[in-house]
């Protein structure tokens, strides 16, 4: 009886500290792990390569379905807590960022949400993607504008 009291005072901080690390671990959302690591950066990214194995893990129709189950989930999530277009910071730019990897091959792109505005930065490889990032941007539920710092770097 003891060791389930013990289980029960420590419960809370359990929940406490497993909230702490799994929303610091939703504070960048980035396409690739060479996407620039703040959307100050204006399109400087890492020069280190990135192997083909990931860029083609993330084009691939298995990896495009996992994205838009996750964007489903979390819309499915918020319908249920109340205001569908009302959006946690966190989840606005993981949601983009997943829009944005399934539709632009190749993109090195860093995504911040702050007030339901969203700011993308980094690089894609021409100028159709480039046109692409707000309109996909805005199909997000909550999402009310979109900041493009991306640039094309072939």
């Amino acid at each position: 009886m003891n060791k389930i009291a013990k289980i029960g005072l420590n419960l809370p901080l359990l929940i406490g500290l497993l909230l702490t690390v799994t929303i610091s671990a939703c504070e960048e959302a980035k396409t690739t792990a060479d996407a620039p690591n703040s959307t100050n950066t204006n399109g400087q990214v890492a020069t280190e390569k990135q192997s083909d194995n990931t860029q083609n893990d993330a084009q691939s129709e298995l990896r495009r379905k996992q994205l838009n189950a996750d964007i489903q989930a979390r819309e499915q999530r918020n319908q249920m807590g109340g205001d569908p277009q009302k959006r946690a910071e966190g989840d606005l730019a993981s949601e983009v960022r997943s829009k944005l990897e399934a539709n632009i091959p190749r993109g090195k792109l860093t995504v911040e949400a702050k007030n339901s505005e969203v700011t993308v930065s980094g690089v894609v490889s021409n100028q159709e993607q480039l046109n692409q990032i707000k309109p996909l941007a805005m199909e997000i539920k909550g999402v009310r504008s979109v900041v493009v710092k991306a640039v094309v770097q072939p």
